[in-house]
This record gives C-alpha cells, structure tokens and sequence, in this order.
C-alpha cells in the first residue's frame, strides 16, 4: 500500500512539474499551440511580432487542445485582456497559412481601436 501512495504521489509531482502554464505579461497575446510531434511546422516569426506578448504552448502536454478548441496545428491565436480575438489556422498540410505581415496587421488594428 505505501509503494502505491509513493507512486501516485511521484506521478503527481511529475505530472504539477512539467505542466505547461499560460501566462501573458502584455494585454495582447499571441499564443501558438501546436504538437511535439509537428515542429518542423513551428511558426518561426512568432518572436518578432511588435507590441504583443509571445507563448507558444504544447497541446499534447495537457488539456489545451480541449480548453482551447485546437482542431488542428498550428494554430495562433490573439488574446486581447484574456479573451480570444482571433485565430489563424493551419492548412491540411499543417502549415500556417497566415504570415508575419498579417497577424502583426491584426495585431496593429486592435491596438488602434483601443485608442
């Protein structure tokens, strides 16, 4: 009995540990979920976008894909104060189809409206 609660106590541990968390330190953020197992799809602008908060979150580490409605990677979306604002999907190939140019013009929209 006492190696079972060992056990369950060090999944539980491992499990807290390496849990993915989704912080954003700006009121817009981008945040591009995507798989492990499609990096070479990895959205590699993602870090130069201007003006924005940046994250790129594993959905096969935890339950994003169900918390968010990720139904197919990459996929980007803007949060404004916590709220999706807009999303950009892959295609079937599992590329994005949105470049830099566009999501950082998305990005620039909604910073003009908050004025």
């Amino acid at each position: 009995m006492k190696k079972i609660l060992l056990i369950c106590l060090l999944w539980i541990t491992y499990n807290i540990s390496n849990a993915q968390t989704f912080t954003c330190d700006e009121d817009i953020c981008v945040v591009e979920f995507n798989a492990s197992w499609n990096s070479a799809n990895d959205v590699s602008w993602l870090h130069k976008l201007s003006d924005v908060g940046t994250k790129r979150i594993l959905i096969d580490q935890g339950t994003w894909q169900k918390d968010f409605s990720i139904v197919v990677t990459p996929t980007i979306i803007i949060f404004v104060n916590g709220k999706e604002s807009k999303r950009y999907q892959a295609n079937i190939m599992m590329t994005m189809e949105a470049t830099q140019e566009e999501v950082q013009g998305k990005i620039d929209e909604i910073i003009m409206e908050e004025f």
